[in-house]
């Protein structure tokens, strides 16, 4: 990849990833990630925080050849070639950098030039792992690398719990060498692997044992030594959440889904998007150009927003008009849900109406006002919205005494199938839960990719929804009070909650697709 260069020099600045959560990041280095031109980021750096990287990462750094970047020196090289040339350079590594020989080393070599450089410090695995598997370490214990040299008889002897950074390969002599050195066969260990994300799994086992209970345990691992480890059981937090480990499908675009997956992630969930929706424009654009301009012409009384694309499409609208939040001078705004009325607000405008009780067209069309000849000067409302809407709004505004301006502002076609890897999990019950948020979710994703597998646990928001399914041959487990996002989760958290404490639910099942 070629870049130009620039007068200035850049920096390089090495930021600590943490133990994988993204949410362990400091703010200091999001804000970097997010806004990085150019990083060099490790193999064992969690996709999730890779994710939050703002630029495409280079050519020569692709995920399959991250791991021949080089020695340190080399490394260290590569970086300060790109800072003279006026990049500033994001080095991304797990963990905390300066606790890493490799990148001290790296950062040594740096040193040793005229590049300004900065160290942003990430949560060490040593100490958030252990908390996130349920264990207080207290003020006194001890960390090494069992993967290197390491003075076991000093290790023995350490007071305190013991917190090793391992692999599986290391587990039997690790066991063998603190034994020997006078630690009993019997004190109690707990093996914790892909630490702090929503993969993280521990299991607990003894010195004689460890070995046997970390054999199957893949990648780098943390081992914590000690009475520590019986505390599990009342204070495990991060592995006892409602939908820990369950992989759930939201049949939703990436924009539509955004408040959905944040709740599920909550639960310990991982919600994996399949968009069963596409939208376009309409066909001819000459009832929106009409329904714009009697907005500006005083035309209407209301708008009625029915969903943030409809939002979307009229504030695209408005741009190539040269247009903005004004044009909505004098005019009324009501919204069918909270959602749609963020979305308003992200605008600028603060709604009039939006329904206190149910999220629908029919919560919102009873709190909505007959037209009134004397306080209304305007008796006609617009309703932007998609071609496939239903006309229970429509005929229940009529019904008030208001004249509708029904206008398509966008259509919805159907998405294109999913890949071949996601609809053989939906079709052999590779997802513990489905969550749908419409009759027309129900009917696309059955149309691009299959019928979720009997064991899928099936989650639907409201009735009409839940109906749809049954037509399709599906089992409705849940269903919210109200028809909303927030508790249709809730709802699903609560059915897997009831479900484990009967018994009825076995742990999450191991998953064998990458994530």
């Amino acid at each position: 990849m070629s870049r130009a260069r620039k007068t200035n020099p850049g920096r390089i600045l090495f930021v600590g990833s943490g133990p994988g959560d993204p949410a362990l990041l400091t703010l200091r280095a999001r804000e970097v990630l997010v806004t990085a031109e150019l990083a060099f980021v490790d193999p064992d750096v969690d996709q999730g925080v890779v994710a939050l990287v703002g630029t495409a990462l280079p050519e020569d750094v692709t995920p399959e050849t991250r791991p021949a970047l080089g020695e340190p020196g080399e490394v260290a090289k590569t970086l300060v070639n790109e800072a003279r040339n006026g990049h500033d350079v994001v080095r991304v590594v797990s963990g905390d950098p300066l606790t890493t020989d490799s990148v001290i080393a790296e950062v040594t070599a740096v040193a040793r030039t005229h590049v300004h450089f900065e160290v942003l410090p990430g949560l060490p695995a040593g100490s958030a792992v252990p908390s996130y598997a349920g264990m207080a370490l207290g003020s006194g214990h001890t960390e090494a690398d069992v993967r290197g040299t390491v003075d076991w008889a000093a290790l023995a002897a350490a007071p305190g719990p013991l917190v090793l950074h391992a692999t599986n390969g290391h587990l039997a002599e690790t066991a063998s060498a603190l034994v020997e050195h006078g630690l009993a066969p019997q004190t109690p260990v707990a093996i914790t692997v892909k630490g702090t994300t929503r993969q993280q799994r521990t299991v607990e086992a003894t010195l004689a044992t460890l070995n046997d209970a970390g054999s199957e345990l893949l990648g780098p691992l943390v081992v914590t030594v000690g009475k520590v480890v019986s505390q599990r059981a009342k204070m495990s937090w991060w592995e006892s959440r409602a939908l820990y480990g369950w992989t759930v499908l939201v049949p939703r675009t990436k924009d539509q889904a955004g408040e959905m997956s944040e709740r599920l992630v909550t639960h310990g969930a991982i919600p994996i998007e399949v968009p069963t929706i596409a939208v376009e424009p309409p066909r001819s654009p000459a009832q929106m150009e009409r329904a714009v301009k009697g907005l500006v012409d005083g035309r209407y009384q209301w708008v009625v927003f029915t969903s943030t694309n409809a939002v979307r499409a009229v504030w695209e609208k408005f741009a190539e008009f040269g247009l903005d939040a004004r044009a909505f001078s004098g005019v009324k705004i009501a919204c069918v849900g909270e959602a749609t009325a963020a979305k308003v607000r992200s605008f600028g405008i603060n709604p009039e109406l939006v329904p206190s009780g149910e999220q629908s067209s029919l919560g919102l069309l009873e709190e909505f006002a007959p037209f009134d000849e004397v306080f209304d000067p305007v008796n006609r409302i617009l309703l932007p919205r998609a071609d496939i809407a239903t006309e229970t709004l429509a005929e229940g505004l009529r019904d008030r005494g208001w004249e509708i301006d029904d206008v398509t502002a966008y259509r919805t076609v159907r998405a294109a199938p999913p890949p071949a890897e996601t609809r053989e999990m939906i079709k052999t019950g590779g997802f513990d839960a489905v969550l749908f948020t419409s009759s027309s979710t129900v009917r696309n994703l059955v149309g691009i990719a299959g019928k979720p597998h009997a064991r899928t646990i099936v989650a639907c928001i409201g009735p009409k929804t839940a109906e749809t399914a049954t037509e399709f041959g599906l089992r409705v487990d849940v269903q919210p009070e109200v028809a909303q996002v927030g508790p249709l989760v809730e709802a699903l958290a609560s059915h897997a909650a009831r479900l484990r404490a009967e018994g009825a639910l076995p742990p999450p099942r191991k998953k064998s697709r990458r994530r």
